[in-house]
């Protein structure tokens, strides 16, 4: 067994968790998992950790991203794609997952367009000037995230004053709960975010592609 010196203990667990939960090789992965992650990094120009991670077992990789694109993708229902980014990172901020609040973060900033948004939302979202509609969505989903047995018919009451209909309201509790496990697994794996989710959103676009080329 490796033996950490009390000033290597944080890098040393890294590294064991490493060892533990490796990473895939592209090379060994299916065909549709390796499409998925080429078609990803053809996007968005580099490969998000989270592909890699979950694809050392193809089964979870496929009913993750399923559930994922049916929850963050889908073009009905009043909840904007920021909306949902807004939802993501606010619980996964309450759930301590460092991956999930700088990717879904970095998200966030760019469908907002808002350089500062995911900083606030992330620390304080009662102190980030949301509208009162973003602010009673979040209010209800950290309910969701932190004391669902507390959910009473007085918090879909205040929902609907807000224009969210019964629909909007299973988007944002599924939102809320399917990012729950993803927390939990990021942060247990010890997923760390790329470098490239930190200036996403922040700085332009040319600038962006010269600091992480």
């Amino acid at each position: 067994m490796k033996r950490c010196l009390p000033s290597r203990v944080a890098a040393c667990n890294l590294a064991h968790m490493t060892e533990r939960f490796p990473d895939a090789v592209l090379t060994d992965l299916p065909d549709d998992i390796r499409q998925r992650i080429e078609d990803e990094a053809e996007k968005s120009g580099f490969v998000p950790n989270v592909f890699i991670k979950l694809a050392r077992r193809p089964a979870e990789f496929r009913a993750f991203f399923a559930y994922y694109d049916a929850l963050m993708d889908k073009d009905t229902g009043s909840l904007t794609k920021a909306d949902r980014e807004m939802i993501v990172t606010a619980t996964s901020s309450a759930n301590g997952c460092l991956y999930c609040v700088v990717a879904h973060g970095a998200l966030l900033r760019l469908f907002k367009k808002s350089p500062d948004i995911a900083d606030k939302v992330a620390v304080n979202y009662k102190h980030a000037d949301l509208e009162p509609r973003e602010e009673a969505m979040l209010d209800f989903a950290m309910k969701v995230c932190t004391d669902p047995a507390d959910i009473s018919e007085d918090d879909f009451t205040r929902l609907a004053e807000h224009g969210f209909d019964d629909e909007d309201v299973w988007d944002i509790a599924a939102i809320t709960g399917f990012f729950g496990l993803s927390n939990r697994m990021a942060t247990e794996s010890r997923k760390r975010p790329n470098p490239e989710f930190y200036t996403l959103g922040r700085v332009p676009k040319d600038i962006y592609q010269q600091l992480n080329s």
